[in-house]
């Protein structure tokens, strides 16, 4: 008899903590996706090798991918190259680069 009722009060006791840990999670706040590539973070190696990233830095820096030296630059970003050339990589046009980036898929 005694072990019943010990085994009853312990569950009981559980089922409190229980209810509560079956209620449900406030949802997280969903935080914005990251975008694939960026001008500070992306190595122009990696740009150069999606064709879509690409076209992206064509039609903004239109000539820069075809220079001869961009190898040289596989391993920079284009913030990076801004310090060698800021007549052609702007703030404005790293902007528009980057706002183009971001929709990539």
């Amino acid at each position: 008899m005694i072990r019943i009722a010990i085994i009853a009060a312990l569950a009981a006791a559980a089922l409190p903590a229980a209810a509560i840990a079956a209620e449900p999670a406030a949802p997280a706040v969903a935080e914005p996706a990251k975008p694939k590539y960026t001008t500070a973070e992306t190595d122009i190696g990696t740009l150069l090798d999606d064709h879509a990233a690409k076209a992206i830095i064509d039609k903004h820096i239109p000539g820069m991918t075809s220079n001869e030296q961009i190898e040289m630059a596989r391993s920079m970003t284009l913030k990076a190259i801004q310090t060698y050339a800021p007549d052609d990589v702007t703030d404005e046009r790293l902007a528009k680069i980057d706002a183009d980036l971001a929709n990539l898929k």
